[in-house]
């Protein structure tokens, strides 16, 4: 057909992958679309490998939204959240409106939105979560907030008893500082123990400390963004025999636009886990299809 894109050079790889489990795509619960003003910036931050990132990381998908969305179907990624996430104090209520505009024109979207610890959030979170929100995303690493900042009790609540998942970059990498870590998550855990808290990039590096949450609270996931790839470094061997008893808590997540390497290199390195095609299956598609099931 004139005009019609030729397949992105790494489709093969990744279609190979989840063709070869038996299943109907893939589910990535960790996928970045950003307003266009916003994603210059965050490419800017990443171009100048600046204090929170630490280091070289080459964005391998920087193309337009359109050719993104295109290049996940022909990736074979039937569902996808959008996750965008506030830095500061009064953004959020621009990029959850951006969010839900981009949502309304791609159905294999997760509607996504974020928070901040200001007065409004009570209010505007739950609006979202009335709304249809799916999934909701914090970033305190680059937000510096606390997790357990009391602006944020009714928002957790609120969180907790509507079952809405939200994804925490909670974990101290590419750099830690004051708000990263295990230990600011665990208060609010110990306080809305039936949140379904989803931990990004499962903890990095703190892997240990964020599996024995999981381990712990029955809703809490962790998501396996850039984790089992030679760019994130080594997952502790030991911890890994502990994955297939948290299988049905695991999900596939990519950090999609924002990766060095190509989309398949993560979905090869879970496959070297060596814990079998069932828990490939219930990572890449299952898992995420019951979580956030409608």
């Amino acid at each position: 057909m004139r005009g019609e894109r030729p397949p992105h050079r790494d489709t093969t790889a990744v279609r190979a992958f989840w063709e070869g489990l038996g299943l109907p795509g893939l589910f990535d619960v960790h996928v970045h679309f950003l307003p266009e003003n916003i994603q210059r910036a965050v490419y800017a931050v990443f171009d100048a490998a600046g204090p929170k990132i630490g280091r070289d990381w080459p964005i391998r998908y920087r193309v337009s939204h359109e050719e993104r969305i295109e290049i996940l179907r022909g990736f074979g990624v039937r569902r996808f959240s959008t996750l965008h996430y506030a830095h500061k104090p009064g953004v959020a209520g621009y990029l959850n409106d951006w969010s839900r505009d981009f949502a309304a024109g791609v159905p294999e979207v997760l509607r996504s939105a974020t928070f901040y610890p200001e007065p409004e959030a009570a209010s505007y979170v739950a609006d979202l979560v009335a709304g249809g929100v799916e999934v909701f995303k914090v970033h305190v690493q680059v937000g510096e907030f606390h997790l357990d900042d009391p602006l944020l009790d009714p928002v957790w609540g609120a969180l907790e008893d509507a079952g809405t998942p939200v994804v925490i970059h909670a974990g101290s990498g590419p750099v830690g500082n004051a708000f990263t870590g295990p230990d600011p998550l665990r208060p609010v855990l110990e306080r809305f123990p039936r949140l379904t808290a989803v931990v990004a990039h499962m903890g990095a590096p703190e892997y240990a400390e964020f599996l024995a949450l999981a381990e712990t609270y029955e809703r809490v996931h962790l998501d396996t963004t850039m984790v089992f790839t030679e760019f994130f470094g080594a997952y502790p061997p030991d911890l890994v025999p502990r994955l297939r008893d948290v299988q049905p808590k695991v999900l596939l997540g990519s950090d999609f636009p924002t990766i060095p390497y190509p989309y398949a290199e993560q979905l090869a390195g879970l496959s070297r886990l060596d814990l079998g095609d069932d828990w490939l299956r219930d990572v890449c598609w299952h898992n995420a299809t019951r979580l956030f099931a409608r």
